[in-house]
């Protein structure tokens, strides 16, 4: 891996044998059936029951049986996708497979960190490996196709999907995008093992206005290629199979109905092979946007525009054949998403042996077994981010005499799972408390004391959260006396796992209910306090960051939460994990990162110090709480001998920059050296700071190691006002340090040759 990047780069989709097939295939198929391909039903049926008599349901698997259904989501099971299957091929005409499609974001069944968890670690060898297991079980459950990765660059904490993403930067973005679609599908599509996986939400997603789901955005040019693309370009250059539309708008149009974003940027520009869903109904969506008059009127947009597969709508399957009957969509538009469609199929196997996701056998031997587990429990210790650790508290030790554990969240076998859990069976988490139990030696005494409630009534998508009793304090007592009778206090703190996912947006990002309050009791009569952070979007808690000695941003980590989570607390593996979004100091910061570009007034004038003319808040810094790049370790690194080969480079050149990196405490551990630049000046404004590698080394105690990162043309390069991607001569800081922003820092001149 160089400069962070997987270098395993995917092929194209296109193989001429297959294509001769799908030839053949489409040259036999009615425009009914071509229109079919591109229906995309959810099932309503438990398709190893009897048909219904009546209604939508007995309508939609008539539709199957007649060759109108391309595709199904939310069958689930080696026996019930077989029997769907059966339906698909052995009734219709044509015989064509389906392919069943389920949201496997961070597992299947076996929970992995939450996406925005496993970017904190980093290490895309870990991501890969925890896409792969979720591929491996989704797959064994008749699964053939995944709605994930979600690539969205987030810099909105309301925005309950930041959860759901690699956060902030587009660099870190695009290798972890990368990295996961190669984990779902590995080197073939047509190994058992592997998924089709899905790159969204193309695009700009994450831009919504005030971290409001499903809202408007307001982003420019500029952005859009520089921050929003990459992901999604990486994903491509990696193979990803199909790429799933938004809710929101661009420019002023939808993106379901954007023919600049879908046929030119994505299927010219990129080249890509594979075929465009729609998120769940935004075809019928946009008469809603006032944009479409009509499903009719949106189906043609949408098709037009160059979404390949209607999810939900009916648009496609009520008014497709008649818009291309009368002349109004050419049915060469058809013709390629049908193309499309097909050749996923084909490269997944489904017209060799439509049924070879469907052994029951295979699905008991591989769902959750004890060595994914394993590896779900490695992903997440690497997953977790030190960020204070001020008087050297951790790690704890594991004969401790006496530890109070405290907080509802710490005896909660659920909020681990995290939102979009797959099919993962609720209360089925190793909880933080189990987690330090069977850590601790025979001799310590643990005492655990609720203190605080949380939300109750939780569910994923049909319920809102109920509040009640987040506000009641009678379990303070019992916890502050616990607290006071022990050496040291854990202290879990965050949020339940559904006040974060989609359609979870808040206006409010600091901590819930009475916990904030409790802290500061137990702190009052024990300061050895650890803060376990469980949350999904960053917290902004001022007093909580200043005041306690040690905190861990653990997110939500899955399965095997609490056995990582005591990994690291008792220093059976020592942090390494690195923030991908900025925290910020208050809701009003937000959003907050790290690469913003210059204002012409950053700071105050040197002479006028007191003077107000500049970008400042009057009431709060206005840098974040923790930087984007942040995390720290029980040892500690020495960075030094900044050297870059030559001072200027032409065009053509590459050169390298190397930096040494000592670990001089007394721990072997890892660290995350990060690699940016600034340019000083260009045709357009560029960030103050751009991430452009980075690599995650282990160092044994002592050890030091020469750290390089290769700099030619593209490192410095950006997309223009011209959309062109290029680079310009001029001057450039070449920086590399531990994070965004305690760095060495040296020149390079860039010259037009």
């Amino acid at each position: 891996m160089a400069n962070g990047v997987l270098t395993d780069k995917r092929s194209s989709l296109i193989d001429p044998d297959i294509e001769k097939k799908i030839d053949d295939l489409m040259a036999k198929m009615t425009i009914e059936e071509k229109v079919g391909q591109m229906n995309q039903y959810t099932s309503t049926w438990d398709v190893t029951g009897p048909m219904p008599d009546e209604g939508d349901t007995k309508d939609r698997y008539q539709k199957v049986a007649e060759g109108k259904v391309g595709s199904m989501l939310n069958i689930l099971g080696a026996q019930a996708t077989y029997e769907a299957q059966k339906i698909a091929v052995e009734n219709s005409r044509l015989g064509i497979p389906l392919i069943f499609g389920y949201d496997v974001i961070h597992g299947y069944k076996t929970m992995f960190p939450i996406p925005i968890a496993d970017a904190s670690s980093w290490d895309m060898e870990v991501v890969k490996k925890g896409c792969a297991i979720a591929a491996k079980e989704a797959s064994a459950a008749g699964v053939h196709w995944t709605f994930a990765p979600m690539m969205d660059i987030a810099r909105d904490a309301r925005w309950g999907r930041i959860m759901e993403g690699a956060g902030e930067d587009p660099f870190l973005g695009a290798r972890v995008a990368e990295a996961r679609v190669q984990g779902f599908q590995g080197y073939s599509l047509c190994d058992l093992d592997t998924i089709a996986a899905t790159a969204k939400h193309f695009s700009g997603y994450g831009f919504v206005i005030a971290g409001l789901d499903y809202n408007t955005t307001e982003l420019n040019q500029n952005t859009l290629f520089n921050t929003v693309l990459p992901p999604f370009k990486a994903a491509v250059e990696a193979g990803v199979a199909t790429v799933m539309n938004a809710f929101n708008d661009y420019n002023g149009i939808p993106v379901t109905g954007n023919e600049f974003l879908q046929r030119d940027i994505l299927k010219k520009d990129w080249n890509f092979d594979g075929f465009i869903v729609s998120d769940w109904n935004t075809i019928g969506e946009m008469p809603i946007h006032q944009y479409a008059k009509d499903l009719k009127d949106a189906a043609f947009k949408a098709a037009k525009a160059g979404t390949d597969m209607d999810m939900e709508s009916r648009g496609y399957e009520y008014h497709l054949g008649d818009l291309v009957r009368s002349g109004k969509i050419e049915e060469s538009v058809v013709n390629d998403a049908v193309r499309r469609i097909l050749r996923v199929k084909f490269l997944l196997g489904l017209f060799d042996d439509p049924y070879k996701y469907c052994s029951e056998e295979r699905e008991k031997a591989n769902i959750n077994t004890e060595e994914h587990k394993v590896i779900s429990r490695d992903a997440a210790k690497r997953s977790i981010v030190l960020l204070k650790n001020e008087t050297s508290l951790l790690p704890l030790s594991k004969n401790i005499p006496s530890l109070a554990v405290i907080g509802s969240l710490a005896d909660d076998k659920d909020t681990p799972l995290g939102s979009w859990r797959g099919q993962a069976l609720e209360n089925s988490a190793v909880s933080l408390l189990e987690g330090i139990r069977s850590a601790v030696g025979s001799s310590s005494d643990v005492r655990f004391e609720k203190g605080y409630n949380l939300a109750s009534g939780k569910r994923e998508f049909t319920q809102e959260l109920k509040f009640e009793g987040i506000d009641d304090t009678s379990g303070f007592d019992a916890a502050t006396e616990a607290a006071s009778k022990s050496n040291v206090v854990v202290v879990a703190l965050g949020e339940e796992c559904f006040q974060s996912g989609e359609g979870r947006s808040q206006t409010s990002i600091n901590l819930k209910g009475k916990q904030l309050e409790l802290l500061k009791k137990l702190h009052s009569v024990n300061p050895n306090i650890v803060v376990v952070l469980m949350n999904g979007r960053p917290v902004a808690e001022p007093w909580l960051y200043e005041n306690i000695p040690s905190i861990l941003e653990t997110w939500h980590l899955g399965s095997e939460a609490g056995n990582a989570i005591a990994d690291v607390l008792f220093g059976d593996y020592n942090p390494s994990g690195k923030l991908p979004v900025s925290i910020p100091r208050n809701l009003g910061q937000v959003p907050i990162y790290y690469n913003h570009n210059q204002t012409g007034r950053p700071f105050g004038y040197p002479n006028d110090a007191d003077m107000v003319f500049w970008s400042h808040y009057t009431d709060s810094d206005k840098t974040p709480q923790y930087y984007f790049g942040h995390g720290l370790s029980y040892t500690s690194f020495k960075y030094s001998d900044l050297c870059i080969e030559s001072p200027t480079m032409n065009m053509s050149d590459t050169i390298n920059v190397s930096v040494r990196v000592k670990n001089t405490g007394a721990l072997a551990g890892e660290e995350v050296i990060q690699f940016y630049i600034n340019d000083k000046y260009s045709s357009t404004i560029r960030p103050v700071k751009e991430l452009k590698g980075f690599q995650k080394v282990h160092f044994e105690v002592g050890e030091e190691k020469l750290i390089t990162f290769t700099i030619d043309w593209q490192t410095l390069a950006f997309y223009g006002s011209d959309q062109e991607f290029k680079a310009e001569p001029g001057e450039f800081d070449i920086m590399i340090g531990g994070n965004s922003q305690d760095l060495l820092k040296t020149e390079l001149e860039l010259l037009d040759s």
